[in-house]
């Protein structure tokens, strides 16, 4: 199959590449710049049979006023060209992949697709106008696969990245009370999840790209020093966390719990289904 990629270059872009090249498919990399017109898009989607779009700047940050635009227009300008590029290329990909965020579900409940209960913040706001502008390509019969992303986990780079490290110094603790749930996925499944969809053609829609074990932010620390064999006593307070980020703090300290109900349905099966299985694939040299 011939696959195209927005944001190739990133954490889930790069581990795509690989699983993609290696298994035979071609690979074409897309940049969707501000100055770039979607006629221009629209010829390299020629003939394409895949558009994954994985554009985005990082949502874990302190949420200026100005960073809230790059957030904004990182994901929904680029998007909206890209569906209009779909809309006018002759023979354009008959699927769409669009990466999309848990941070979309409210902190209460317990949430699979068929949740509407969203949070009402920034974050959601931002979450269901970018989902809405990918589903757009669907009225020309493009089967549009919305993928909501829990926190990405894997070896050299993404969130383990930025938790190692301390924690390996013996620095790491919960974040805020830990009562909140983590919900995650290990690269490999999520990688894994992509093609999954692209060889099911009767999958379409929502689905959550998490684990299905979430755990909370204590059970999750906790596991991570019995792991690395370190103490787990740098608690970092809410305030704390607050002061740093603001209002990106949400990010952190937010609570959701998520369940990947479509994809177990439809027969997908995890290779790191627990967080102890998958930290301790990312911490084996």
């Amino acid at each position: 199959m011939k696959i195209v990629i927005c944001g190739i270059s990133g954490f889930v872009g790069s581990a795509l590449k690989k699983h993609f090249t290696a298994r035979g498919d071609d690979l074409l990399s897309l940049s969707v710049r501000s100055d770039v017109s979607v006629e221009s898009i629209a010829q390299k989607l020629e003939g394409c049979d895949v558009l994954i779009n994985l554009a985005g700047a990082n949502i874990l940050g302190r949420w200026t006023s100005s960073y809230k635009n790059v957030l904004r227009q990182s994901r929904l300008e680029t998007t909206d060209k890209l569906t209009k590029a779909l809309k006018h290329a002759t023979n354009p990909p008959k699927v769409l992949l669009n990466a999309s965020a848990v941070g979309i579900y409210d902190n209460f409940h317990k949430h699979d697709e068929g949740s509407q209960h969203f949070e009402n913040d920034f974050l959601s706001t931002l979450v269901q106008e970018w989902e809405k502008t990918a589903m757009s390509a669907s009225a020309i019969d493009v089967r549009v696969c919305l993928l909501r992303f829990g926190v990405v986990y894997g070896k050299g780079g993404g969130a383990m990245a930025k938790m190692l490290p301390p924690f390996k110094l013996g620095l790491g603790g919960k974040m805020g009370s830990g009562d909140q749930m983590i919900s995650w996925i290990h690269l490999d499944d999520l990688v894994r999840i992509f093609a999954f969809l692209i060889d099911h053609p009767s999958l379409y829609g929502l689905f959550n790209a998490t684990s299905p074990h979430p755990l909370s932010n204590a059970d999750q620390t906790e596991m991570m020093g019995t792991i690395l064999h370190r103490p787990t006593f740098m608690d970092m307070p809410s305030w704390l966390v607050k002061l740093i980020f603001g209002e990106g703090s949400s990010v952190i300290l937010d609570s959701k719990e998520v369940y990947p109900t479509r994809l177990l349905e439809a027969g997908f099966r995890f290779n790191y289904p627990t967080f102890e299985e998958a930290m301790k694939e990312i911490v084996t040299i």
